[in-house]
Parts: structure tokens; sequence; C-alpha cells
């Protein structure tokens, strides 16, 4: 990890307290482009919007998209703060994203490396390099207390 995922970490963290505050699941996301300046963002807006779709990772990559007038985001990084499920890892291979940088682990729908390894499998026509474990504790303690919250 560099400089520029860590800074994109901590606004993808700072993201995903935004989403806690109007009761989405904690998760924000971050495109970064070859350079590491942050191109788009977005965090989980499900309740918000009735969007099954509506996580983090997809909001930042269709934000991304718009912002460069491309669908394929070859050469970017996605700083999440939570392992993408199965769907998210889909989206991020059709967009062409280089790099996955994640930080806590979701051993119960996670596709990059825990349940599945999507964004890897060597099957597919494309692949992201996947680097997870990025300001874990953090990343899970928003998680953990937004669940414990709401029991």
């Amino acid at each position: 990890m560099n400089s520029a995922d860590d800074l994109a970490m901590r606004r993808a963290l700072a993201l995903a307290a935004e989403a806690a505050a109007a009761d989405e699941i904690p998760v924000g996301a971050v495109v970064l482009d070859s350079a590491g300046r942050i191109v788009a963002e977005g965090r989980n807006t499900r309740e918000a919007t009735h969007d099954p779709t509506g996580h983090a990772e997809v909001n930042a990559l269709r934000a991304a998209a718009a912002a460069l007038g491309s669908w394929n985001l070859d050469g970017h990084t996605l700083v999440v703060t939570l392992e993408p499920c199965v769907m998210c890892a889909g989206a991020i291979l059709q967009s062409r994203i280089s790099r996955v940088v994640f930080g806590a682990w979701d051993d119960k729908a996670g596709a990059a490396g825990s349940m599945y390894d999507v964004l890897r499998d060597r099957r597919l026509p494309y692949r992201a390099e996947v680097i997870g474990g990025i300001a874990e504790a953090p990343a899970t303690a928003l998680l953990r207390d937004f669940f414990e919250s709401r029991r």
C-alpha cells in the first residue's frame, strides 16, 4: 500500500461513517487514477434509494465512469472499507479496475479472497490485483458498532 491508498482509505472510512449516520450499512469506496488522485467516491445508499445495487463500490464505479466519460477504468484503483461481494466483484471486473484495496474481510459474502475469489479467478477474462486487510481494525469496528447498535 502507498500513501495515496492510505489517504483514500481514510476518505473511504469517512464515507462509511456518513453511511452509518444515514442508517446505511457503513461501507465507503473511493476510485483513484493511476497517479493516486481521487476521481470518484461512493457509499452505501440501498436504504435511501431502495436500490439493491446501491453498494458503495457500485456507486463509486458509476461516479468514476461519469466523471471520466468512460466505463473502462483500467489503470484505476478501488479502495473500499469492506471486501467486495459477488455483485460488486462482477462490477469491478466489468469496469476493468486494475487494483482493489479493501479493509475488513467479509467471511460471509466476500468475493476477493475470503468466501470466493472472483477478482483473481483465472477462468475469467479479466482479473484485478487485490490487497486486503488495510485499515482492517477501524473498518471492522464501524461495521461491528453499526450492527450492535441495531440489536
